[in-house]
């Protein structure tokens, strides 16, 4: 698992203990990001089948603090956004469970926690990537403040999608900002199962201003959590293949992003979404995530796009829609998003977003969003 990093960044367990009167504080911001190259199931101890490469995004973001104080007797995280018995908790405290395993100061610690999001969580949008790398992000740098420890960044950012990927895959590669890819592929020299690698020097600088659209379809929470979706693909008849088409995606992908050939990458993510949607559909059981509007804009996307507007369509697994565009189009592009897409969104809600830089440390009165 974890343990050889850990014990190496951080000592023997125990050889450090937090003072009982002090406070410990950290908050972050930390991405969404949107996978062009689809993770979709896993194997144990949260590790992919399959490679995939996302996009971190720079508005669609979660904000978390963290405050924590020594208490042996009530460890663990006891209230988010001041409520005990919010649905975040188990999923959180799970994380900090794993954790506590190999940074055992964090187990004598009690944690509040404030978080919110600029976007709908549970609907499609990666939120518990975002939610979750800032919560990883907060409990090692609490974790490095106790044990005295300093992190070159290439060291900190390896940790922190380790952790992250502990408690939600897709959170490792928000992580990094730009291009990551989380999975091992031979394409890839350093990548890993274990945490995301930035590709950053790989791609062309006409992409790292890709634009991205998320077109708010429904803000409901979506009839299936992605747990259970990874779960199906376990027993999933298209497994092997859907491993084949993952990693031969994944060099179409990173050659178009290396020569900016935009068609080629439009081409490679439609046959991402629709190739996701297609397992989901035919698991057992099945599940419709898509709805009327989904595909009344993924239609109106392709026949904008042989009209000769540069724009491709992706989804995540809900009914909400990406849309991806060259930034030196956004005008055009919004436009017709407006006129023409919006009427199909929940209240005509539309996320207007772009490739972000990930993570930001956030002063005290940073940390959560105002309303």
């Amino acid at each position: 698992m974890t343990g050889p990093f850990f014990f190496t960044v951080f000592g023997e367990p125990g050889t450090k203990r937090p003072d009982h009167d002090e406070i410990f504080y950290s908050g972050w911001q930390s991405p969404s990001n949107i996978a062009i190259v689809k993770y979709w199931g896993k194997k144990e101890d949260q590790l992919p089948v399959n490679p995939s490469l996302s996009m971190t995004l720079n508005l669609a973001v979660t904000r978390t603090s963290l405050t924590a104080v020594c208490d042996e007797i009530r460890p663990g995280l006891v209230a988010v956004n001041g409520d005990h018995d919010h649905p975040f908790i188990p999923k959180m405290q799970g994380l900090l469970n794993r954790l506590v395993s190999e940074i055992p100061c964090l187990g004598l610690l009690s944690f509040q926690a404030e978080t919110s999001n600029t976007f709908p969580h549970s609907t499609g949008i990666a939120s518990s990537a975002s939610g979750i790398s800032a919560f990883a992000l907060c409990l090692l740098d609490i974790a490095c403040n106790i044990m005295k420890v300093e992190l070159p960044p290439d060291e900190w950012r390896q940790a922190v999608s380790i952790v992250s990927r502990l408690g939600s895959g897709s959170a490792c590669r928000s992580v990094f900002g730009g291009f990551a890819v989380w999975g091992t592929s031979p394409l890839l020299p350093g990548s890993s199962d274990e945490f995301a690698v930035s590709v950053n020097s790989r791609v062309h600088p006409a992409f790292t201003s890709l634009h991205d659209a998320i077109l708010v379809v429904s803000a409901k929470q979506k009839e299936m959590p992605s747990t259970k979706g990874h779960q199906s693909m376990n027993t999933h008849p298209f497994l092997p293949g859907r491993i084949l088409q993952a990693n031969r995606n994944l060099g179409d992908v990173l050659h178009a992003l290396s020569v900016n050939d935009f068609e080629q990458l439009c081409q490679v993510a439609e046959n991402e979404a629709l190739s996701l949607h297609a397992l989901i559909m035919s698991a057992n059981p099945p599940v419709i995530l898509m709805q009327p509007a989904t595909l009344e804009i993924i239609r109106r996307v392709r026949e904008a796009r042989k009209s000769g507007l540069p724009l491709f369509f992706t989804l995540d697994a809900g009914a909400n829609v990406h849309i991806l565009y060259p930034a030196e189009a956004a005008p055009e592009v919004e436009k017709f998003i407006r006129e023409e897409l919006s009427g199909f969104c929940e209240n005509g809600r539309v996320i207007f977003d772009s490739c972000g830089a990930g993570p930001v440390r956030l002063t005290a009165n940073e940390a959560i969003f105002p309303g």
